[in-house]
């Protein structure tokens, strides 16, 4: 059965609502140039429908799954794109990290700056970095690892990524700013008795998930709020990491 890459969770004729699959970009990325991409995906829907143009309006990396906003005129991008200039939209991820916080609630300014490579890699840089804030909060704690739920009040490249390798969290299979190494039952439990060498891993992409979405609408000033669940991936490292 093919994977369903993406999924509208609310629609009308200003916005579009989506959960995205992990390793969908959700526009162009010059580096990157082959990936499939949400927005030309979107594109030809509505062009079949014989509709209008998508407009981005904000970034989810690559290996993040979750909800993501598309204005479809130009009025609805304009003030959505203000809104998130004037961090009017509220956003909430939850990510799987290694290590256990010291606080529940708990919060990093650190200025983050990229460094200009074709990873988009940011970094601490307190002298020319750009202003960042994240809180964060404990949602659950597991043996050696972490659910966490974190709000970023900027929007800085890998904010949550860089905030989170940072404060000494790393999130699960992050590649750039962890070990990158995929999550296996074997590796969590010390007396399992299953075949290493057919062994699938739980989950091998990055363990972060854009959960939910709070704002008004740009035309009806009506207010929204949406959320969507942790995909199986991340459910079920949830899951195998509450056994232990």
């Amino acid at each position: 059965m093919k994977k369903k890459l993406y999924e509208i969770l609310y629609e009308d004729k200003d916005i579009l609502i989506v959960n995205k699959s992990a390793g969908l970009l959700v526009t162009a990325d010059r580096w990157d140039s082959e990936a499939p991409r949400l927005d030309k995906m979107l594109e030809e829907l509505y062009k079949d429908k014989g509709e209008r143009k998508i407009y981005p309006v904000h970034r989810l990396d690559k290996e993040t799954s979750g909800l993501i906003i598309y204005a479809l005129n130009a009025e609805a991008h304009k003030i959505l794109n203000d809104d998130f200039q004037n961090r009017k939209i509220e956003k909430t991820y939850h990510a799987v990290s290694a290590g256990i916080p010291q606080e529940e609630n708990f919060k990093t300014e650190a200025k983050l700056r990229i460094d200009g490579d074709k990873l988009h890699h940011t970094v601490i840089d307190e002298k020319k970095g750009k202003d960042s804030l994240t809180e964060f909060s404990l949602l659950k704690k597991f043996s050696r690892f972490s659910l966490l739920e974190a709000r970023p009040i900027t929007g800085r490249t890998h904010q949550i990524r860089a905030h989170l390798k940072h404060l000494g969290l790393p999130i699960l299979c992050d590649n750039l700013y962890g070990n990158g190494e995929p999550v296996y039952i074997s590796t969590l439990k010390k007396n399992w008795r299953g075949d290493k060498y057919e062994e699938r891993p739980i989950i091998s992409r990055l363990a972060l998930h854009a959960h939910s979405l709070k704002f008004f609408h740009p035309i009806s000033k009506e207010k929204i709020e949406i959320s969507a669940s942790c995909p199986k991936d991340m459910a079920g490292l949830i899951n195998q990491l509450s056994k232990i």
